[in-house]
């Protein structure tokens, strides 16, 4: 969506991080180390150093608190997401570990002031799970600090069909792209993502919704990590096959 203010957030998180880490030592914490420093909840906070550390190592399930809708807009890769009613989330996580309470898990939902895995964690914890910790600074820290976002199938069907605003970026080679691909898909490889001034990309609004895809998983994780790298922080990309995105895009 336009207009998002991750420059809010961000300037949320910098100042938490100096709160949280005392004038004295404030200045040794960069961005990427720094938590909300929330002393009044149940469970601990990583920081996004931690997450990136985390997805790299799987050493914890991470679990998406937020509506099934905002998350197959936009997650981070890797996170799960809890079918059914809130109700019944405290259930589903059991089922998701095995029964194994003792299991590793990062929440996270829409930031700072989202309580979704505020809530959801303090639950777990009251149900007797031990190692319960949260990404509080969630999505919109994530997406302004260049981490990727993943895109499911049902999300890029909703926005093509929806959203006239968002640009859609084909990863694929320019004669792959001269062949055949998405309606209003502009074409940019990865290799050229890093000097691109102007189009496809917008310059109007840095934040528009920009979705990503190529041939296949790997190519279009490229194009979104060099994007990363550049000012644009509303970037998801399909970690599907073009031919599987191009079907269902094109029969609805």
């Amino acid at each position: 969506m336009r207009g998002r203010r991750f420059g809010t957030f961000f300037q949320i998180a910098v100042i938490a991080a100096a709160l949280s880490a005392g004038e004295a030592v404030a200045h040794e914490i960069n961005i990427y180390q720094s938590k909300i420093g929330e002393t009044d909840q149940k469970t601990e906070e990583i920081s996004t150093e931690q997450m990136r550390q985390i997805l790299s190592d799987g050493s914890a399930t991470v679990l998406d608190t937020r509506p099934h809708a905002e998350f197959v807009n936009g997650h981070i890769p890797g996170a799960k997401y809890l079918e059914g009613p809130p109700s019944a989330a405290v259930a589903g996580v059991e089922r998701l570990v095995g029964g194994d309470k003792s299991k590793a898990l990062v929440l996270y939902c829409n930031g700072p002031f989202c309580q979704a895995s505020r809530r959801l964690s303090g639950q777990l914890r009251d149900s007797g799970f031990t190692n319960v910790r949260r990404y509080q600074l969630g999505m919109p820290i994530w997406r302004a600090l260049g981490g990727p976002t993943v895109i499911e199938l049902d999300g890029v069907i909703r926005i093509h069909k929806n959203d006239h605003t968002a640009v859609f970026l084909d990863a694929r080679s320019a004669e792959e792209f001269a062949k055949r691909s998405l309606p209003r898909a502009q074409n940019l490889p990865p290799e050229t993502a890093a000097t691109v001034q102007g189009g496809p990309m917008p310059l109007d609004d840095f934040n528009t919704r920009i979705v990503v895809f190529g041939r296949d998983d790997a190519q279009a994780r490229a194009l979104a990590d060099a994007l990363s790298k550049r000012p644009w922080h509303n970037v998801a990309y399909f970690p599907g096959s073009f031919e599987t995105l191009l079907a269902a895009v094109t029969q609805n």
